[in-house]
């Protein structure tokens, strides 16, 4: 038995209890890669856009590429780790360590929405409301919001379902958050297409349009993982992989995913209420 405990211990990830009680620390290094490669491409993002005269013009176009291939490396490599590979239900504090994570990964998103939020508010700073600025507050985007706060009572009620044990109805309701991330995706391209076709008002539209675009884009790319996560969530309950004591992946994708329902209702405060006063 011994020689059997040494074998699992050896192939198993780190963070997790062997069998004789010994816990092993979790060491993840994918988080950290996604965050360098996030902070690489916005650094590349605002040199492009403000760095002018002041930088070679090769820099921004080689930081960007490279900073969004990082993040999506390590935001693939994280979810592969956290998501989708399979773990010894006896490993230790897995919850916890998984959960700790992802919040430390929102805290750094709260400060990307922050910064785009301070640009916005030095928008605002000067003449109201600009030459060219179309109704942005309409019924496609109060329907938007309801459908993403409805799917934050849906993900949680269905998370509760999954502790009580009630699969069927964990099942349907985590179904019914992946449609409704989906129909909100759908929604936004209308949203897009629209501004942009009828009312020619693109991210090239003065500094109005490129905040408009870049905070709504950059929570469409949030909604976008969010719904890739769930989904991936969704597939792997229908194989049964989920279990009252067995929910991490559940327990941090909801936590992903409210903190993406909360900055929308944030932004639609400030851009789209915002803009009618």
């Amino acid at each position: 038995m011994a020689g059997s405990t040494d074998v699992a211990s050896e192939h198993a990830p780190d963070g997790y209890e062997d069998e004789d009680g010994h816990e092993h620390e979790h060491r993840s290094r994918w988080p950290l890669v996604a965050a360098v490669g996030a902070a690489t491409l916005y650094l590349g993002a605002g040199l492009f856009f403000v760095g002018g005269d002041l930088v070679p013009s090769v820099l921004p176009t080689v930081l960007a590429p490279v900073g969004a291939v990082g993040l999506v490396v390590g935001l693939a490599g994280w979810a592969n780790e956290a998501f989708v590979a399979d773990y010894r239900q006896s490993r230790g504090g897995e919850s916890a360590l998984y959960s700790t994570t992802m919040v430390l990964f929102l805290a750094s998103d709260v400060a990307t929405f922050s910064a785009g939020f301070v640009y916005y508010a030095f928008v605002r700073v000067g003449a109201w409301p600009p030459d060219h600025l179309p109704p942005l507050l309409g019924s496609l985007v109060l329907v938007n919001t309801a459908l993403l706060v409805a799917s934050s009572v849906t993900l949680h009620y269905g998370h509760e379902a999954l502790e009580a044990g009630n699969r069927q109805r964990y099942l349907g309701l985590l179904g019914v958050t992946l449609l409704l991330g989906v129909v909100f995706l759908v929604g936004q391209t209308v949203e897009y297409y629209e501004l942009v076709v009828e009312d020619s008002f693109t991210f090239s539209s003065g500094i109005l349009g490129s905040a408009f675009y870049g905070l709504t884009g950059l929570h469409g790319l949030h909604v976008a993982l969010g719904v890739l996560l769930i989904g991936i969530a969704f597939g792997r309950s229908l194989r049964g992989h989920y279990t009252p004591d067995r929910d991490t992946a559940i327990r941090t994708t909801s936590l992903y995913w409210h903190f993406v329902d909360a900055v929308w209702i944030v932004l639609v405060l400030v851009l789209y209420v915002g803009s009618t006063v």
